[in-house]
This record gives structure tokens, sequence and C-alpha cells, in this order.
């Protein structure tokens, strides 16, 4: 699969998840090698950008249970409208956790 295909399927995926929002409110901010970022222009909504991770929306291409976690995202992007100013997926602390060496993992599961 080339990377333009791969690139296209994320970008479907990230649409789908997004899609359960007012589609005049929702916009494309940045499509960037590392994610893609949605801005939100709706007075009624507290939330002003989405941020997805390419990597974690690969991970959900490939998961055979990826239509039910898509499922859970629209759900909880819905509650998190009224109530977050950004939503990122995967969660930041779940992300940085991942991205650490190995050697300060055993430091974050501290908290």
């Amino acid at each position: 699969m080339s990377s333009a295909t791969k690139m296209t399927d994320e970008t479907r995926l990230a649409e789908e998840i997004v899609g359960v929002l007012d589609a005049d409110a929702v916009r494309v901010c940045s499509d960037d090698r590392d994610s893609i970022r949605f801005a939100i222009r709706s007075a009624g909504m507290k939330l002003r950008s989405i941020v997805l991770r390419r990597w974690a929306l690969r991970r959900l291409l490939s998961d055979p249970a990826g239509p039910v976690k898509v499922e859970y995202l629209q759900r909880e992007l819905r509650r998190a409208a009224g109530q977050r100013v950004e939503y990122a997926y995967p969660r930041k602390s779940v992300a940085v956790r991942r991205d650490l060496p190995p050697v300060l993992k055993p430091l974050a599961q501290v908290r």
C-alpha cells in the first residue's frame, strides 16, 4: 500500500470520526505528517480544536474491533463538544507515555 493511499485512508477515518459534529462548524485546519487537526467554529460548542494522531488512526484502521472503537470515539467527541476546548486522540497523557524512552516509563506509571 502506498503512502498516499494510507494518508487517504487516515483522512477518511478522521472525517468519519469528526462527522458526528455539525459539518458547517468543522473544517480541516492542518494536515501534516504527524496529525490531522480540525478547527471548530460554532457558538453552541465549547470545543475549538480536534487533533487526531496519524499513528493512532493507522492502528485503528488495522484493528479488527476498529468499527466499534470508531463509534466509541464519535460518542466521546459528541460529549466533549460541550465540555472541553480541545479533543485529542489518543489522549495526551497516553500519547506522552507511549513516546517516553524506556528508562522513564516506570516514572510515568507512578502518577
